[in-house]
């Protein structure tokens, strides 16, 4: 039986079974591959439906969802007609933005569509605008949930194509939709519980956008952009958006070879993660501190530290696991893992556990893929095995007509300076010389 306008969609939570809400999204974004479609699923999505704020889904998530349960109708899924919906033929009712599966207004569509981009490899977040709300080229006097809505999916949308195409493309072009997001902040909002989603909002936009420098190469941007999340996280007392801002300075800190740096923003990260209830989030922060502590050269406690990691892994996910931490999987987790050999100098073992990662990861997150093949290859040309790191070297360039991606191809490019000594071998030889052409 369809969900009624308040009511919870319980049919479709039942169909979720016993995966997660991120996870089950990312089973939602795979079926849309297959089929040639494409949708930014997320478990705020899953939560949406579940809830019953979305009746009906867009004609995109119907292809997908009819896909996913072959024989089944919408209102089989718990959906309530399209006409009720939409109070409209659904004939003459036009396909939405598949990005966005309802928009409830006017002014929240424009705000939505002003903050994105849609397309190619090369579009990227684009500048929120309310002069299309009008022609009075001002913000409103007092932010309300549209504002808000938008900020939220601006970062949904960041991150969706950074997970396809890597931060190149995207890094200068997103800074403006943050810019943007302040100064919505700056001008409050019109209830309590607004202001708290615009702090929210607009820290997740702040540390997705320092990820996107962080990626491309510019560490003093990532490391401002970060900062600027802290502090609006220690402002309105959000311990999930502080435990994220520590766990990418971390992260940024291990990357500029400031390993006790990384370590204590990982550890602090872990204090603000403490009562949220999200193992998983644990986990990923005991893997920061443990790559800062590799860094050190303190196996031990690098040692530690990953027990603690695959402890609060095994716990599964939660419900209280943050929505920014879809990509945290078992191929992250071995991917991080890896580092930390290779940071210990045991090259082959960290080659294995780059091998799992690269097998593991769903192929919707194309840099991830990219990301990880680029790390088995420079593990394996470091273990003595050339030839197999000049075969993966190669997948990585494959990647790289979609992927953008400062880090991953500097990573590549000192995996080929380590190849140089074998350039007879043929599979070598051939590797460099795309590599050189590339």
């Amino acid at each position: 039986m369809a969900a009624s306008p308040h009511s919870p969609n319980s049919t479709f939570r039942r169909l979720r079974g016993q995966h997660s809400p991120a996870e089950f999204a990312a089973l939602v974004r795979r079926a849309a591959k297959e089929i040639g479609e494409t949708v930014s699923c997320d478990a705020r999505y899953i939560g949406r439906v579940e809830s019953g704020e979305i009746r009906c889904p867009n004609y995109a998530y119907e292809r997908v969802f009819l896909h996913m349960f072959p024989g089944r109708a919408l209102a089989d899924l718990g959906f309530a007609p399209r006409e009720a919906v939409r109070g409209r033929s659904a004939q003459r009712e036009p396909d939405p933005d598949p990005f966005f599966p309802l928009t409830p207004s006017k002014e929240s569509d424009v705000l939505r569509r002003a903050f994105m981009a849609g397309g190619s490899a090369t579009v990227a977040a684009a500048t929120l605008s309310l002069t299309l709300l009008g022609d009075t080229r001002r913000f409103p006097a007092r932010a309300g949930e549209s504002e808000a809505a938008a900020v939220e999916d601006a970062v949904r949308q960041i991150r969706l194509l950074d997970d396809r195409h890597g931060a190149d493309a995207l890094y200068r072009r997103a800074a403006e939709p943050l810019r943007t997001a302040y100064a919505l902040l700056d001008a409050g909002a019109t209830r309590q519980s607004t202001e708290d989603r615009l702090h929210a909002g607009a820290g997740e936009l702040a540390v997705s956008v320092g990820w996107l420098a962080h990626d491309s190469g510019r560490f003093d941007d990532a490391r401002s952009h970060y900062a600027e999340a802290l502090a609006t996280a220690r402002v309105s007392g959000d311990a999930g958006l502080e435990a994220h801002a520590f766990s990418n300075m971390a992260f940024l800190a291990r990357d500029c070879g400031r390993s006790r740096e990384a370590v204590r923003a990982a550890q602090a990260g872990r204090r603000a993660a403490r009562s949220l209830g999200s193992p998983r989030l644990l986990s990923l922060l005991a893997l920061r501190e443990a790559g800062g502590w590799a860094g050190l050269s303190d196996r031990k406690a690098c040692e530690e530290a990953l027990t603690r990691a695959h402890t609060e892994f095994s716990r599964g996910p939660a419900g209280a696991d943050p929505e920014w931490m879809s990509f945290f999987g078992e191929a992250e987790l071995e991917s991080l893992e890896s580092r930390c050999w290779a940071a210990l100098g045991e090259h082959a073992r960290a080659a294995r556990h780059a091998r799992r990662a690269a097998d593991l990861q769903d192929p919707h997150f194309a840099r991830n893929v990219a990301l990880y093949t680029a790390e088995l290859a420079g593990d394996l040309a470091r273990a003595g095995a050339p030839d197999e790191a000049a075969w993966a070297g190669g997948r990585v360039l494959d990647l790289l007509d979609e992927v953008h991606s400062t880090r991953i191809r500097a990573m590549l490019s000192e995996t080929a300076r380590t190849l140089i000594p074998h350039q007879r071998s043929p599979r070598v030889g051939a590797f460099l010389t795309r590599h050189a052409s590339a």
